[in-house]
């Protein structure tokens, strides 16, 4: 088509188009996009390309076909985009933050909040994370590989922001044991190997991390020669992991610790949040504990754990509750005899770092400096296995411990600067989130967004006749 054609609207709608697309380009800051600049001008201006031959066709059939291709191809162009830049659906599938965000609740997670991701992995199907689910193959392409950039967003993550974010322990996963984290599942399996408990007490601190790096190897052996039980071993890339919902309680910089249950950052204690959950005993008069009870206090089927005491007569539960549920149930004289937390158990190999014994547990954890960008650290035996992953696996450095002293990259040093800011996540219901207690710092690039707005919440436990849908929590926004 002549260029002299072309009608004031074409131009006009060009124009448009074409200042959107290159104000996107500026904030993203990039300028390799540029090439797309002659295809947006042919499809207004030029038409040299017929983009839309087939509406010219006297054949119905390929008059609907195509129509219905255009459509697909321009709504999965559209939720690429939007997916990667603006905003994401996200379901929360644990109790981890109960009372603060319920199983069955359907979020929009904006990734404008804390700047969007440009991809890893550019080239993935919309909509599904790393799995086509009817196919059950990968739902991305893992090459190209683009290195780590985040587009400038509205602000930072501040402490006890909700976020979502990749799972840092993700990086490899066993396919049959998909909900379970890998390190932990292969020390766990290799304890398991050797059934004597052995008193860590007793031992030295090189002893403890010998035994230690035993249960881990042994584990990780037996699950990587049993693809029959444990399923194909395989990594991802940070973006295609699996999306964890958490709260920060640790920004980059700050010195943490957990004593008796309550976070404290450079030694101040935080604010904790209101639907803060712990695990309780809870012993009744004799009688069991009403259906009616449960749902006031909203406590799920999943977690409503019951074991006898003294007979079938005085039923023992094990609840989470918040504090506000324990005063309920605290005053309910003819139902309940006794509420205690529940205690807490030495797990050993279990809690970050998990090759270095340190005696910490979810209640009384640290102190753990947070690795800030830019921060440098003197590195020793003590707290290597704490910064290690941040070294090797985050920041892709080769890493070694030998007799004369620690080598990254070829080089030996007693010191370390981090590349990148880390967070700690945890979640509300302390005694059921598996989170940085358990595999360590969250890396910015593991950042995805910020959850806003719980747009639809459905319980799982109800019918759609009997309160299924929880009506004051849609459109309910996420302070």
């Amino acid at each position: 088509m002549d260029i002299k054609k072309a009608t004031s609207r074409q131009w006009i709608r060009m124009g448009l188009v074409m200042a959107l697309y290159l104000l996107f380009l500026i904030w993203v800051k990039s300028w390799l996009g540029l090439i797309v600049v002659p295809f947006i001008f042919d499809v207004y201006i030029t038409r040299i390309v017929p983009w839309t031959f087939w509406k010219k066709s006297t054949n119905p059939t390929l008059k609907s076909i195509m129509s219905w291709v255009d459509a697909i191809v321009f709504s999965l162009i559209a939720l690429y985009f939007v997916n990667i830049y603006l905003f994401q659906n996200y379901q929360i599938p644990s109790s981890s933050l109960e009372k603060s965000l319920l199983v069955g609740d359907f979020l929009y997670v904006s990734k404008a909040s804390y700047g969007p991701r440009v991809p890893n992995t550019p080239l993935f199907m919309p909509l599904a994370q790393h799995t086509l689910s009817i196919l059950n193959t990968r739902s991305y392409i893992e090459y190209p590989q683009w290195p780590y950039k985040r587009v400038k967003g509205l602000g930072k993550i501040k402490l006890n922001d909700i976020v979502v974010f990749n799972f840092p322990a993700g990086d490899t996963v066993a396919l049959n044991q998909q909900q379970m984290d890998f390190y932990l599942l292969a020390m766990r399996e290799g304890r398991r190997l050797y059934p004597n408990e052995v008193n860590m007490n007793n031992l030295s601190r090189e002893q403890q991390d010998i035994i230690l790096d035993l249960y881990y190897n042994a584990g990780r052996k037996l699950i990587l020669n049993n693809p029959k039980v444990y399923g194909k071993v395989v990594t991802r890339p940070v973006d295609r992991r699996e999306n964890y919902v958490k709260r920060c309680v640790g920004l980059p910089g700050d010195s943490l610790k957990i004593v008796n249950g309550q976070v404290y950052v450079n030694n101040a204690a935080i604010e904790n949040p209101e639907g803060l959950q712990f695990n309780y005993l809870v012993q009744t008069t004799g009688g069991y504990i009403p259906e009616k009870y449960f749902r006031e206090l909203g406590i799920s089927l999943d977690d409503r754990n019951m074991f006898t005491g003294r007979g079938e007569s005085n039923p023992v539960y094990y609840l989470p509750l918040t504090r506000k549920m324990v005063e309920t149930l605290s005053a309910n004289k003819a139902l309940i005899s006794k509420i205690v937390m529940e205690p807490e158990e030495e797990a050993i190999g279990e809690i970050y770092p998990l090759k270095r014994h340190t005696k910490w547990n979810r209640d009384n954890y640290g102190p753990i400096w947070i690795p800030a960008k830019g921060a440098t650290i003197t590195l020793t035996k003590d707290n290597l296995p704490i910064y290690e992953r941040c070294i090797r696996a985050y920041e892709r450095n080769t890493l070694e411990e030998k007799e004369e002293g620690i080598y990254i990259n070829g080089q030996k040093t007693d010191s370390y600067t981090f590349k990148m800011d880390y967070y700690w996540m945890m979640g509300d219901n302390r005694h059921n989130s598996l989170d940085s207690r358990y595999w360590g710092f969250v890396p910015e690039d593991h950042v995805v967004g910020k959850p806003i707005m719980v747009w639809l919440s459905l319980d799982k436990d109800r019918g759609w006749f009997d309160g299924k849908i929880r009506w004051n929590r849609v459109f309910k926004w996420i302070h």
